[in-house]
């Protein structure tokens, strides 16, 4: 992602957050053009299972009227190409319990669109 963003027409700045005083809060905080902020939580798996604790849902739960977000990668199998879903934080709940069953607000294969998932977090 964060090569992506350098790639990126858009003015976007991404912070990795490292928050261990406050448990739950997303990995990434980008900062758009005008101010604003959006939060980022990045997950990996090889299956359908997105790893989310406790806290993450919390986080992600109470602030899901705010720009927060799930960007989960599906990594490579033999048979499949890698795959990105986005799904918004208010879904962190069912995505815990349901993974990546769950619909996901854009999902791409290899080669990702990142455009339009910088386009869908932060939308222009």
């Amino acid at each position: 992602m964060k090569s992506e963003l350098t790639k990126s027409p858009r003015k976007l700045t991404a912070t990795r957050l490292e928050t261990w005083a406050t448990p739950g809060v997303p990995d990434v905080l980008l900062c758009d053009e005008s101010g604003g902020f959006h939060f980022i939580e990045l997950k990996a798996t090889k299956g359908n299972a997105v790893e989310l604790r406790p806290h993450q849902v919390a986080w992600l739960s109470k602030h899901h009227h705010a720009s927060v977000w799930v960007l989960t990668m599906k990594l490579i199998t033999k048979n499949k190409p890698a795959c990105l879903f986005l799904h918004h934080g208010r879904d962190a709940m069912d995505l815990k319990m349901q993974g990546l069953k769950v619909d996901a607000a854009f999902k791409t294969e290899e080669p990702f669109e990142w455009e339009k998932i910088f386009q869908l977090i932060v939308p222009i």
